[in-house]
């Protein structure tokens, strides 16, 4: 009688604490995607795949707190909520156990519907579909820089790249070609009507390319525009996190100015090796990276100064001042890449200089101050001496993200990322075109004067050309379908080796377990090792262990774990065999797959006294 009390009890217990579990899991779950969706209006799934495996590293501190304030602890105050519920309960011995049950069912079903709701926005069935479908798009249009000859002109020019964050052609006012009643970048507006942004005869409506899968978050964006490719990798074969080389199969357009003789550095108020960035501009381009935790090492800001992601626009212009004096100073053509970050979502971070034009309208007065800062950015360099041979792009990155700055623009309004050529080293044909950020890898290069054999590089066309683009060939809505499917060719790309330990082991399809090393018995001469906890075990054929004494290894020793009836792996070293040396003895075991393939499970250290 009394063991069925205490069986009933820790069952009461067991089934108290599993509740609670799933009610808290389901309760932050709810609170994450309505998080996730009024930060990331128009988060896409690809987005979404890309950052789940790539470095967090140098993420905004403020959205992560803003993901505890809004996530973390309202789900606390929930929690405490119910288990206060729960103790008054047992105080006046109600059955509690209702308490739990109903809150076990509304949060199971406010889960499900968030799911259900996050799956329909993110269309996650039919990215699944696109990932199972292989699109030959990219593989028939897809031009290699290895196979174009590529001609610069006898002198040089330097190239200044700004990628403009969240920057949009939307953001004019209706007669200059955007969607607002008045012109929140007019200085942008005006560069873009004074030079190059390919509208043709009709150069008053600006006129921008169109960010396509793969290019609508920054690093997908800076990749899409220096390599002509979309950052797609296939969910199943995602090791962003894991592989050390960022697409070492493609040819960027750092890959070309380097082995062309350039000097390249990139410029960034942000840690620079959140999204990967890091890793892509120093594998493709060797860049000399200069972010925020460059300008801390160099005395630029304090150790404890940050706002925002690092560091504001306003300071980013300024050194980047000072490195173009250097930079103009050597004996190279140079290539400076800025990157803003002022007006990233949500409601862009307000400088000590930014306008209170547009009143509460905070992310309109940001985006006023950084088309006004880039405007006077670029006069101070159209009077230096290094302009004359020097070639500006500006461009935004990406379509802005932020929750409501954009809600009221007409859904038959086309949004455009905002581009413009300062000082080109072509002339633009008179016809508008059609275009995708994918172009201004081509034409970026046909800017600086380079001849460009067949006009096209990676996805994209020189719009110096009259060569058609992709997207006046096969419309928008066909390349867009087909860039979201999956394709070989990036694979191959980005070289992935869907075999690679990392890969599987994410994958769960490697084998895992802990190791132990017991107590040497000096009676026997034993030192135990046990291998615990093992998961995916179904294709060990065998376990080894390597052991040695010696630090040159020259004494090692195979040793094999037979499997117990528990399903561990044990055996006992027999020190014998190492004469019986007294010290460690250093330990690592190794499973083996009925492949003949061998996976490290572990290491220990056991010590013989």
């Amino acid at each position: 009688m009394e063991k069925n009390t205490k069986d009933k009890k820790w069952l009461k217990i067991t089934g108290a604490v599993c509740s609670f579990i799933v009610i808290t899991v389901a309760v932050l779950i709810c609170f994450s995607i309505k998080w996730m969706f009024d930060t990331w209006t128009n988060l896409s799934m690809e987005e979404l795949v890309y950052h789940l495996t790539a470095p967090l590293e140098g993420t905004n501190e403020e959205m992560i707190w803003q993901y505890v304030r809004v996530c973390v602890l309202p789900t606390i105050l929930i929690m405490a909520g119910i288990s206060a519920l729960v103790v008054f309960g047992c105080k006046k011995e109600k059955p509690y156990w209702r308490v739990i049950a109903g809150a076990v069912v509304i949060s199971v079903l406010a889960q499900t519907y968030s799911v259900y709701g996050a799956w329909k926005k993110l269309d996650i069935g039919g990215y699944m579909a696109n990932q199972g479908e292989v699109s030959t798009f990219i593989d028939d249009n897809y031009v290699d820089p290895r196979s174009v000859e590529l001609t610069f002109p006898e002198q040089k020019r330097n190239l200044i790249y700004i990628f403009l964050e969240s920057m949009e052609t939307t953001y004019a006012d209706t007669e200059n070609g955007g969607a607002f009643e008045k012109n929140v970048i007019p200085e942008l507006t005006t560069l873009a009507q004074e030079n190059e942004d390919f509208s043709g005869k009709d150069d008053t409506t600006l006129n921008g390319g169109y960010s396509m899968p793969g290019t609508t978050w920054t690093m997908g964006a800076m990749f899409g525009q220096t390599s002509g490719l979309p950052l797609n990798i296939s969910i199943d074969a995602n090791d962003m996190d894991t592989q050390d080389n960022f697409f070492p199969e493609i040819i960027t357009i750092g890959d070309i100015l380097e082995s062309a003789g350039y000097s390249q550095t990139l410029m960034i108020g942000s840690d620079a090796t959140f999204g990967g960035r890091r890793n892509y501009f120093t594998q493709h381009g060797n860049y000399n990276i200069k972010d925020y935790n460059y300008a801390i090492e160099q005395g630029w800001i304090s150790e404890d100064y940050k706002v925002w992601w690092g560091y504001e626009d306003r300071k980013l212009f300024d050194y980047a001042k000072e490195e173009l004096q250097n930079l103009a100073a050597g004996s190279e053509p140079f290539n400076l890449t800025l990157l803003t970050v002022d007006t990233h979502f949500e409601d862009g971070y307000p400088c000590e200089i930014c306008p209170t034009t547009y009143g509460d309208n905070q992310y309109a007065n940001v985006m006023a101050c950084s088309s006004k800062q880039v405007d006077e950015f670029v006069k101070w360099i159209q009077q230096q001496d290094f302009y004359e041979n020097t070639t500006i792009v500006i461009s935004g990155d990406h379509p802005t993200m932020d929750s409501d700055f954009c809600e009221d623009v007409d859904e038959d309004y086309t949004r455009k990322v905002y581009t413009t050529y300062i000082n080109a080293e072509e002339d633009a044909l008179s016809s508008r075109r059609v275009y995708t950020t994918f172009d201004n890898f081509p034409t970026t290069l046909g800017a600086l004067g380079v001849q460009i054999e067949g006009d096209r590089l990676g996805l994209g066309t020189n719009l110096f050309s009259s060569t058609q683009t992709l997207v006046e060939r096969y419309g928008i809505d066909m390349e867009e379908s087909e860039l979201k499917k999956k394709s070989e060719l990036i694979d191959k790309l980005a070289d992935i080796d869907e075999n690679s330990e990392e890969l599987l082991l994410r994958q769960g399809k490697v084998p895992t377990g802990e190791i132990a090393v017991g107590e040497y018995d000096y009676h026997t001469a034993a030192l135990p090792v046990i291998v615990y906890n093992i998961a995916n075990d179904d294709s060990i054929a065998s376990v080894t262990a390597a052991v040695w004494h010696n630090e040159d290894q020259s004494d090692l020793q195979w040793v094999e774990l037979p499997q117990n009836e528990d399903g561990t792996y044990s055996t006992n070293v027999n020190i014998a065999n190492f004469d019986f040396v007294l010290g460690e003895y250093h330990i690592h075991v190794y499973a083996v797959n009925t492949d003949g393939q061998q996976y490290f499970l572990g290491e220990g250290i056991g010590s013989v006294q």
